[in-house]
């Protein structure tokens, strides 16, 4: 089926003006006022309407082994939500532990991912670097995966050694990746959850003290020190607070190329949600932690000044009953992660385009044209435009919107955003020019998404 999208206010990460957008096959053919459609074309009216491409999410877990558990989301379910919300792309962090081999992981989080709706690639996470490993990376990036994944963090599952990490760089620069990093000090954290848990410090609430903003910021800096070291590119992922801020820019006037991501909870949650009573605090324990609410505005202000380039989620579904209760007694073994990428795109409009935060070119930019940009998947993806994937978002600012797990996509057991009021809603999402939501209801089809291979670009 071909499509004539009329009538709509398109906007881009640089442009802004009403026109229609002409869709054949899977490819956008024309954008222009007044287009006139061909035979057997369908229309959709967008009077009205925000005519947006496509949303990519930078930063999913969808098959999560994870702190004794698994993530609650199977790539069907996290797919419908993520089409639903406005995504049509995501970026999974492959996530072997320091135990497991990379291609084997690599092979089992491709044959998890192919009951997807939406498209997806990969940024494969690095547990561990020496002889054997680097002939399996190698392999992995000749698969068409462009960026890595590397932990400052978790201390014995996931984080590197000093020399891993340069070596991972130093790979990194070779072979032109970019490299994704969860900036903390899996030391020191360590030491402090022990600390505070030895006083008798059990509850959610202790989370953020036990992985305060200046050990992310360390993180950030010593990551910048590597990437200054071996010339590789990087890109700081769920930036949580004005001090990581600072490290970056510090390291800009030097010259590294470094990028950052911010996720949606650290702009629109504080720690006060991990102070909850009565445990409820559990539902919002992720790491880097949220902040303090000052924090917030600073993040806000990043992404307007375009120091913040992306808006991702980390979204990992884990259930309050049964899982984030493996925590009840030891608030270090709560499975960390708020799930989102069903809201994200809607709750940035409402809560930045809508608040006057941002602007809309910057909406698209953060949660669209960056990723694409960064990630080797411009100008196939993250814009409208002649050539590009027919990945075409219809948006109703006008659109009313309550959130609840009652009605959301997502296979967990509660809402970290239950009761909001959203103003603006996804109406109309086609997916290399299949409609996958027609009135903001999923009429995909499991299975139709595509592993999207990318070049390294980041030499």
């Amino acid at each position: 089926m071909n499509y004539l999208i009329t009538g709509g206010r398109i906007i881009t990460a640089t442009d802004d003006f009403f026109g229609d957008v002409l869709v054949e096959g899977e490819t956008i053919t024309a954008v222009g006022p007044a287009l006139e459609a061909p035979d057997g074309v369908e229309r959709i009216d967008a009077t009205g309407k925000y005519v947006f491409p496509g949303f990519i999410d930078p930063h999913v877990h969808v098959y999560l082994p994870f702190m004794g558990t698994q993530a609650a989301d199977t790539h069907e379910t996290a797919s419908r939500a993520a089409l639903v919300g406005g995504t049509t792309t995501f970026i999974e962090m492959c996530c072997p532990a320091n135990n497991e081999q990379p291609l084997e992981a690599f092979e089992l989080w491709l044959e998890k991912a192919q009951t997807s709706s939406c498209d997806y690639t990969f940024h494969m996470g690095v547990s561990r670097f020496d002889q054997e490993t680097r002939k399996q990376f190698e392999e992995i990036v000749k698969r068409g995966v462009a960026s890595l994944k590397v932990f400052l963090a978790y201390k014995g599952a996931f984080s590197l050694s000093e020399e891993e990490l340069y070596e991972t760089l130093t790979f990194a620069k070779q072979y032109g990746l970019i490299v994704t990093a969860h900036c903390e000090n899996a030391e020191l954290i360590a030491k402090r959850q022990a600390e505070l848990i030895g006083q008798g410090k059990t509850g959610p609430e202790w989370h953020e003290p036990s992985r305060p903003t200046y050990i992310e910021a360390e993180g950030v800096g010593r990551l910048m020190t590597y990437a200054e070291t071996t010339g590789a590119h990087v890109y700081c992922v769920h930036t949580s607070c004005s001090d990581a801020l600072e490290a970056v820019q510090t390291a800009q006037l030097r010259d590294v190329n470094v990028w950052v991501e911010v996720v949606l909870p650290h702009l629109v949650f504080d720690r006060s949600y991990a102070e909850l009573p009565g445990f409820e605090g559990a539902k919002f324990v992720m790491s880097p932690p949220l902040r303090e609410a000052r924090h917030q505005e600073a993040m806000w202000n990043a992404l307007r000044s375009r120091l913040v380039s992306t808006v991702g989620t980390d979204h990992a579904p884990f259930n309050f009953q049964g899982q984030k209760e493996m925590g009840r007694d030891d608030f270090t073994k709560i499975p960390n992660g708020i799930p989102s990428i069903e809201n994200r795109v809607e709750v940035l409009y409402s809560e930045g385009v809508g608040k006057g935060r941002i602007d809309l070119n910057t909406f698209v930019d953060s949660a669209s044209t960056q990723a694409a940009k960064l990630f080797g998947l411009y100008p196939r993806k993250g814009t409208i435009a002649v050539g590009s994937d027919a990945d075409v978002v219809i948006f109703d600012p006008n659109a009313q919107r309550e959130i609840s797990q009652a009605t959301h996509q997502m296979a967990v057991d509660y809402s970290a955003f239950e009761g909001w009021q959203q103003q603006g809603g996804v109406e109309h999402v086609l997916l290399r020019g299949t409609v996958k939501v027609r009135d903001g209801k999923f009429v995909g089809e499991p299975g139709t998404g595509e592993f999207l291979t990318r070049e390294p670009t980041h030499f």
